[in-house]
């Protein structure tokens, strides 16, 4: 049975005329006349008769009349179970995220991903950014966040939050760092700092070799949270985002200084691979991400023990 003819044949029977319900349904009087007698054909009885006044049910029409509304009200339920099925996106998504973002990131992200795809799952995997990367263009991950990728025709970029590195050292340390740092100053200065391919060492190293500077590069570390002890115990300096300096990984107080001409800026992204098609439920993953305050979660508690530079949440750069 046809459900265009089963709701024609119900208007009518409703509004006891058939002009009634072509001008209800909006279609023409001899097609609903056609469609209502093609259906009396398919079950062998008469369900409308015609009189003066308009059009009646039969007693089969009656009977059937039951049974015509309860398939439409299953046919509505169908169509707006598929319709919720569509915009509740389902299945799996797993996104890739550098251990110092992941520590703030993926709390918030599973809540709204709960609250948002119940009949989904997330998963996240936590790797260095070149190692996430490779993940994304292998399709191990569907959507990844990166500090600072190689340029690459696989991947797109979406920049969601740049910050400034500073200087940092140990707090009480002599002779005190000075407010500011200029970048060709910056080879004076025993470093601590991650090995290549890191995403931080990666973008110092440019900087720095764009202006002719050589850094006296102390020890290699790839740890964020061990290079902010070393730098704390007065070992070596560090160069750092501000919010690693200031941020969890932070237990000691810390002297901060700004580094200028150039700033040098740690840009975190959010990267897709563009060979393979997103699904529906990783671009909405995607929209959550964008959605989440990245600065608000990276801005330390007031109380951090890091000391010097800007009060926390204000944008890189800012005087207080």
């Amino acid at each position: 049975m046809d459900l265009k003819q089963i709701e024609y044949f119900v208007r009518v029977a409703e509004r006891r005329s058939f002009s009634r319900a072509a001008e209800m349904l909006d279609v023409a009087q001899p097609t609903l006349s056609r469609q209502v007698r093609l259906l009396e054909l398919e079950l062998g009885q008469h369900l409308l008769y015609r009189n003066g006044r308009g059009a009646e049910p039969t007693e089969a029409g009656l009977r059937f009349l039951e049974h015509a509304r309860a398939l439409l009200a299953l046919a509505e339920r169908a169509r707006e179970d598929l319709q919720t099925l569509r915009a509740t996106p389902a299945g799996k998504v797993v996104v890739g995220l550098p251990p110092r973002i992941a520590r703030v990131l993926t709390p918030p992200l599973v809540q709204a991903f709960r609250r948002g795809f119940p009949e989904a799952s997330i998963a996240v995997a936590e790797g260095l950014s070149a190692q996430v990367r490779e993940w994304l263009l292998a399709g191990r991950v569907d959507l990844a966040l990166l500090y600072d990728p190689a340029p690459s025709p696989q991947l797109a970029y979406e920049s969601l939050y740049r910050e400034d590195l500073v200087l940092a050292a140990a707090a009480g340390r002599q002779p005190p760092l000075p407010a500011r740092v200029e970048v060709g100053q910056l080879g004076r200065y025993p470093l601590v700092l991650p090995s290549l391919p890191n995403a931080i060492r990666t973008l110092v190293e440019s900087v720095c070799r764009r202006r002719g500077v050589r850094l006296q590069v102390a020890a290699e570390v790839d740890a964020v949270q061990t290079i902010v002890e070393l730098a704390a115990q007065g070992d070596a300096y560090a160069i750092l985002p501000r919010s690693a300096a200031r941020g969890p990984a932070a237990e000691h107080p810390l002297s901060l200084c700004e580094i200028g001409n150039p700033r040098i800026l740690n840009d975190l992204v959010l990267a897709s691979a563009r060979h393979r098609p997103a699904t529906r439920l990783a671009t909405a993953t995607a929209a959550l991400i964008r959605g989440l305050d990245i600065a608000g979660l990276l801005a330390p508690p007031a109380s951090a023990g890091a000391r010097g530079g800007p009060r926390p949440g204000r944008p890189p750069g800012q005087k207080s």
